[in-house]
């Protein structure tokens, strides 16, 4: 679990630790946007979803995540995958018609099979591009940008800076818990504790063993954070002054106008219920992901540029 990069900030100077963090969380949510629309084929859904799939390759490789890394976060999936394969299999989307094969006189619809691998894409894309926001932006500066974000709730005496600090102190502590859970179950599995078999009585008192320690030091940890944030004169509610500064760069516009116009596109594929025989969809996907590989070039000679 200490391998899990989600939550770790990975320092490094490329382009997309550079960008502004109430940049990074609006193209996130617009990725976010445009990877769970629903479009009118199967055909389509995989194209598009492929095609995501390869853009968040590359802002893995800019971002310098290790691969390694993203595939051992990733593995605790498993179950969840073997979990939503098992109930499509057996409840079949309403109008299955097409049989992929059948055990005995049970059938196995493709409707199933691609409505499964549909959410596993979801649910791979969806992590990787959450583990890029939390590798390439500091704890510090993630707050500051949802604080942004939360301001215009001040209005009506919403704690915009108070949630805006709890998210962000959640998210910092993600790695320490999971790395906290490793040390917790490596000290009972010492002392005789076996998580992985026995009967299922067995393994839920073993998780019992584990839940117990890992709250009391999530507590114990808790306390001496605040502790930590009194003793240094904290105070949610007096105004702050900062010493870094968030400020949005030109560099920051293409990102912004590159991600918008992303699911601004796959907006207009799902609502005008586009498929592959469309007229006028070709020339519009052709355009669109020309204008994303030239924006990947420019940015690969920008950083190559940068190096020297």
């Amino acid at each position: 679990m200490s391998s899990i990069t989600l939550g770790k900030y990975v320092p490094y100077n490329s382009f997309l630790h550079r960008m502004d963090a109430r940049n990074k969380i609006f193209c996130l949510i617009a990725l976010m946007v445009a990877i769970f629309i629903s479009y009118s084929t199967w055909e389509l859904t995989f194209i598009i979803g492929g095609l995501l799939a390869l853009f968040t390759i590359v802002l893995i490789l800019i971002s310098h995540i290790s691969f390694k890394s993203l595939f051992k976060s990733l593995r605790v999936l498993w179950f969840m995958i073997i979990f939503l394969l098992i109930i499509n299999c057996l409840v079949p989307p309403v109008g299955a018609t097409a049989v992929a094969f059948s055990i005995g006189s049970f059938n196995i619809y493709w409707d199933a099979i691609l409505q499964s691998l549909k959410i596993i894409l979801r649910l791979v894309l969806m992590i990787s591009l959450s583990m890029i926001l939390t590798a390439t932006t500091k704890p510090l500066e993630l707050t500051y940008a949802l604080e942004w974000y939360l301001t215009p709730l001040k209005i009506i005496k919403f704690p915009a800076h108070e949630v805006a600090m709890t998210i962000s102190i959640a998210l910092r502590f993600i790695p320490t818990i999971l790395g906290e859970v490793e040390r917790i179950m490596k000290a009972q599995s010492s002392r005789g504790v076996d998580f992985k078999h026995g009967k299922i009585s067995s393994r839920f008192k073993a998780i019992i063993s584990l839940i117990i320690p890992l709250f009391i030091s999530a507590f114990e940890r808790s306390e001496q954070l605040a502790d930590a944030m009194e003793a240094r004169g904290y105070d949610p509610k007096q105004k702050r002054t900062r010493y870094r500064k968030l400020s949005f760069h030109f560099s920051d516009l293409f990102a912004f106008l590159l991600c918008g116009g992303l699911m601004a596109g796959t907006i207009v594929v799902a609502t005008l219920g586009y498929t592959l025989l469309t007229p006028s969809f070709l020339p519009l996907f052709i355009v669109i992901w020309l204008g994303i590989l030239i924006y990947c070039l420019l940015l690969g000679l920008f950083e190559s540029r940068t190096k020297k």
